[in-house]
């Protein structure tokens, strides 16, 4: 769905939703804990693409979450860094 040097995207195969793409750095990275505050390259275009996603899929109007997992009580099932961009329905808020 985008594809930069960095930065690839691709529809979920377990959706939760009509919109649900995984927004993953190429350069492996177990998750948003070993980010930098220096990644600055890598952090803007992962921004880049999930807003391209959000625009691609229609949702950048309407509304869509953006999610990302770390370790195994969060969900955390894919043990590479990837956000999630959800949308195209309303989405429930549940926390905790």
């Amino acid at each position: 769905m985008y594809e930069s040097d960095q930065v690839i995207a691709f529809e979920d195969i377990n959706k939760v939703a009509p919109v649900h793409v995984l927004v993953a750095p190429k350069v492996h990275l177990e998750s948003i804990i070993e980010l930098k505050a220096d990644d600055v390259s890598l952090l803007s275009e992962l921004h880049k693409a999930i807003l391209a996603v959000a625009q691609k899929s229609g949702v950048d109007q309407s509304g869509f979450r953006v999610v990302t997992n770390r370790g195994k009580s969060a969900g955390q099932s894919v043990f590479h860094l990837h956000y999630h961009v959800i949308g195209g329905r309303n989405l429930e808020v549940t926390l905790g």
